[in-house]
């Protein structure tokens, strides 16, 4: 059922409702839908309506907002008994704290063409289904605009949670500016801002917000569409690189680096230069000149065969950057210990710099994770023997919550991100190494004779993220995906079904659509499937 499908109200339900104001609010936990259900209704009281909210709670963690309903009529003969809950086809106005929202309202029958307003902001949060995909999983922005503006009497649509971190405030601020500037409730700015004013905590900066978002709403500029993907630019030279603090001597390993890059074709430069700068953090300068070690190979090699797009070059300037700067316990330990970090977490928090924050960590080694932080020869004789590994495994695979903000464990932490310098020297390096420097070589040998199925081949790494178990089931589908290249290799479609394999490996997490596709290309092979899935 579409939300057009829904049934209006009868005429009895339309006398009995006459001159009640019917306002929806969808919010999440953290985005202030309490705070501002509370302001609509001390507006609406201050103007001398009568007034009442209920929430009807979603589930936590994005899978569901609550929906704060408010129903007010002005001056009523006698007391009035209000509704608890919105009905479809029956709500003047609908505010979405975020653009998913918008859509879930519309969907939900709560916008209809000829009577509702909505206000919502445009930014994205990301819902746990769009984070946990194993590909690109987040949902696509402009189709929910087009549906909202076509749903919709009116639709306002901007950026409500930039203008509330601009003006050092929070989105229910903006929300009820904008609100106020769509004119849609018979309230007075100043009621809105009288009510602002009482509620007595971060005033300044909520009348700010509600007065830039007031201004855009009654504006009813149409927005440049912030949730949109905009186009990609064309390939051009890279912009300026930050400019180095520290040493001298790393300092102008830095500029060599740099001036490397600038030697690299036009089109990857950009890219070129970005994975540097997450590969040299990650480890040092030297293994910066590893990185572009493997770029100017495949450059070299797209000259020679006259490839001057350079799309191997370019694509293997993202996906060889990621695949170097893996995440292995030794980077989860830097990042966490961070100055940046804690500001981030304070920021998050909306801490100011007088109040204590606690972070607490969750954690969840396992054998491989401990093994892979030994020195290769004794990570190596441990993964060699089963029941040794089994044996580490049962005493560390126990989930702990660590306190990062106390002295012991962030000094532990700080410890193992030290490990850094010997990382060349531990397992799992030589793990990732060895299995990097194949991938690469691969596709630097079917540049000349098959440009498509290279580009495919370095694409495939997306294949391969996080750790534990999640690294294990990418690793293993990675590899699934090379076999059945070098099956291909030679027909004219081959790079296209290499990408077909991969599209089908980040469809879904138990591994099915993959499976369906080898069997697939297995049978134009003539070939038998393998017996067992990865």
């Amino acid at each position: 059922m579409t939300p057009l499908d829904h049934a209006a109200p009868d005429s009895r339900d339309r006398d009995q409702s006459a001159g009640v104001l019917k306002v929806a609010i969808l919010a999440v936990g953290g985005q202030g839908g309490g705070v501002l259900t509370d302001w609509i209704v001390d507006a609406a009281e201050r103007s001398g309506f009568r007034a009442q909210s209920t929430s009807v709670p979603g589930v936590a963690q994005r899978t569901g907002a609550t929906i704060y309903y408010i129903e007010m009529m002005a001056q009523p003969e006698r007391e009035p008994v209000f509704a608890l809950m919105p009905a479809p086809g029956d709500v003047d106005v609908v505010v979405a704290a975020e653009l998913m929202e918008a859509g879930r309202a519309v969907t939900r029958g709560l916008v209809t063409p000829g009577r509702t307003t909505l206000i919502a902001s445009t930014h994205r949060v990301l819902a746990v289904s769009e984070k946990i995909a194993l590909g690109d999983g987040r949902a696509e922005s402009g189709a929910v605009l087009d549906g909202a503006r076509e749903a919709a009497k009116r639709f306002v649509h901007f950026d409500m949670n930039r203008i509330a971190v601009e003006t050092g405030s929070h989105i229910s601020a903006s929300l009820l500016g904008a609100l106020a500037g769509s004119g849609v409730l018979p309230i007075p700015r100043a009621t809105f801002e009288e009510t602002i004013r009482e509620s007595g905590r971060g005033v300044e900066a909520s009348l700010r917000a509600f007065a830039a978002a007031f201004a855009r709403a009654e504006a009813e500029e149409e927005p440049a569409a912030a949730s949109e993907d905009p186009e990609p630019p064309e390939p051009s030279e890279r912009p300026e690189p930050p400019e180095p603090t520290g040493p001298a001597r790393l300092r102008r390993q830095w500029a060599d680096l740099v001036a490397r890059v600038d030697a690299l074709p036009a089109a990857a430069r950009d890219m070129a230069g970005r994975g540097l700068e997450k590969v040299v953090d990650f480890q040092d300068p030297a293994y910066g000149a590893e990185y572009l070690d493997a770029l100017e190979r495949a450059a070299e090699a797209e000259r020679a065969a006259g490839h001057r797009a350079h799309r191997v070059t370019t694509e293997l300037a993202k996906h060889l950057a990621n695949a170097m700067a893996y995440d292995d316990v030794i980077r989860v330990a830097d990042r966490k210990v961070r100055a940046a970090r804690f500001e981030r977490v304070q920021a998050h928090a909306e801490a100011d710099a007088d109040s204590l924050v606690h972070i607490t960590e969750y954690m969840h080694p396992g054998a491989a994770e401990v093994c892979g932080v030994m020195p290769r020869p004794i990570g190596a004789f441990i993964e060699a023997r089963p029941k040794l590994y089994d044996w580490l495994h049962r005493r560390v695979d126990k989930g702990r919550r660590v306190r990062t903000d106390a002295f012991w464990p962030f000094f532990g932490l700080y410890l193992l991100s030290g490990l850094r310098r010997w990382r060349r020297a531990l397992l799992r390096h030589a793990h990732e190494r060895a299995h990097w420097r194949s991938w690469t070589e691969r596709a630097l040998a079917l540049i000349p004779t098959d440009e498509a199925l290279a580009v495919e081949t370095v694409r495939c790494r997306r294949l391969i993220k996080g750790y534990s178990d999640t690294h294990a089931r990418g690793l293993s589908r990675f590899d699934r995906v090379m076999r059945m290249g070098e099956a291909l290799e030679g027909r004219e479609d081959a790079a296209d079904w290499v990408r077909r394999l991969r599209e089908a490996a980040l469809a879904d997490e138990s591994g099915e659509a993959l499976d369906g596709a080898i069997r697939t290309v297995h049978s134009f092979l003539d070939d038998e499937p393998p017996a067992a899935r990865g």
